[in-house]
């Protein structure tokens, strides 16, 4: 049996990041990580976007805004430091219709509130920028937006947290809470405190350790579709105005780290936790669960899930995609966008209670564990200063 001082269960950026952080605050203790699939980031952090954010998108009062400035900066050096190669290519956001300027405003607003370094462009400054953008009147732009290959940081930061003293357990997956001790596939561990950062299924062990109680993750399929014209077609990412009522930013147009383009992604409600393809890692208990749910929030919840389910699954259709996004710049054909990339699934947190969508981040725990029940976009960006953030309560946790 493995026995550790602390256990974190999830390797995707944010498990090895409070890894990291935790070993760095006790360097005498022995921090263990385990992973369920073959190597880390395999999920989530393996398959967003790879944008840093630059933290205009999300309310003053808000964990996201507290965070996505501060991790954009330290992301950036981050991944300087270890010769990651950046795009900062920055970002326009632009309107539709004049409908879409009152929140263009609100974006602005909340920029200035954040810190962010933002800048209010007409439409022919827009263009200047980027030649084939297309906004009505008015756009932003943020100069501090960029791209990474996000496996390429997973990567590094695994290696990082090795070579500190992390042991790391890959193929070697939670099963469940026995006592002081933690059942995997493999053996037993035990542990005197235990972190679960465990993404689509961190609600699952969230209730065998008693928290969670309100609280489910409702599972969202985001694809890209990239384009086939060569690098540097289109010079910077284009992101339509969001609406601010729910965490999805709508398709944009996102320049990859080697300056491809690629439009996405999609929000479509996933049938099972890892339903990425086909029937892959099915599990009929989970069609079950998250179809029943999906089907109680037609009525009743605090936001359109019936128009947000039909809207989505529409996306299915490569014609669809590709006229949403040909709204937001010239010259998007659909014979240039052929290949889907590799889906991701977006672990999205539910209040049962409310019946709505959790925007911010959500962590619950006590003296013998915490559980990261919600992070969500921009997690990614978010990675270091948030794992701080967990440390600290950890910390006070366990004084």
């Amino acid at each position: 049996m493995t026995t550790c001082d602390v256990l974190v269960i999830g390797g995707g950026v944010i498990g090895l990041s409070i890894a990291r952080e935790l070993r760095r605050r006790r360097s005498n203790a022995r921090i263990v990580l385990i992973e369920k699939e073959s190597s880390c980031g395999a999920h989530a952090s393996g398959r967003n976007s790879g944008v840093l954010h630059a933290g205009f998108y999300y309310s003053p009062d808000s964990l996201k805004a507290k965070f996505t400035r501060l991790g954009n900066e330290q992301l950036t050096a981050y991944c300087e430091e270890k010769r990651i190669p950046l795009n900062k290519c920055g970002k326009l956001v632009v309107a539709k219709d004049a409908g879409d300027l009152k929140s263009l405003d609100e974006l602005f607003r909340r920029g200035q509130a954040n810190g962010i370094e933002l800048q209010e462009l007409t439409d022919i400054e827009a263009k200047k920028i980027e030649p084939r953008v297309k906004t009505y009147q008015r756009a932003l732009f943020s100069p501090r937006t960029s791209t990474v290959n996000p496996l390429h940081v997973v990567n590094a930061m695994q290696e990082d947290a090795q070579r500190e003293g992390v042991q790391i357990l890959v193929d070697t997956a939670y099963v469940v809470k026995d006592d002081r001790r933690v059942r995997t596939n493999r053996d037993s561990i035990e542990a005197g405190y235990v972190v679960n950062a465990a993404g689509l299924y961190a609600d699952k062990i969230a209730l065998e350790y008693g928290f969670s109680e309100k609280y489910r993750i409702l599972p969202f399929k985001g694809l890209y579709l990239y384009s086939n014209e060569p690098p540097g077609s289109m010079r910077t990412n284009i992101y339509p105005v969001p609406d601010l009522r729910n965490p999805f930013l709508g398709v944009h147009f996102t320049i990859t780290a080697d300056g491809k383009a690629k439009i996405g992604p999609t929000a479509i409600p996933a049938f099972w936790r890892e339903n990425y393809e086909g029937f892959g890692n099915f599990k009929l208990g989970e069609l079950i669960e998250v179809a029943g749910r999906g089907l109680g929030l037609l009525t009743g919840a605090q936001f359109d899930y019936r128009r947000l389910a039909v809207e989505e699954i529409a996306k299915y259709s490569r014609k669809k995609m590709v006229s949403l996004a040909s709204v937001l710049a010239d010259g998007v054909k659909e014979d240039n966008y052929q290949k889907w990339g590799r889906p991701g699934i977006r672990a999205q947190l539910l209040d049962i209670t409310k019946r709505k969508l959790e925007m911010d981040f959500v962590l619950e725990g006590d003296h013998r564990s915490m559980h990261v029940l919600n992070a969500v976009s921009p997690a990614f960006t978010c990675s270091l200063p948030f794992s701080s953030y967990v440390c600290d309560h950890i910390d006070k946790a366990i004084r």
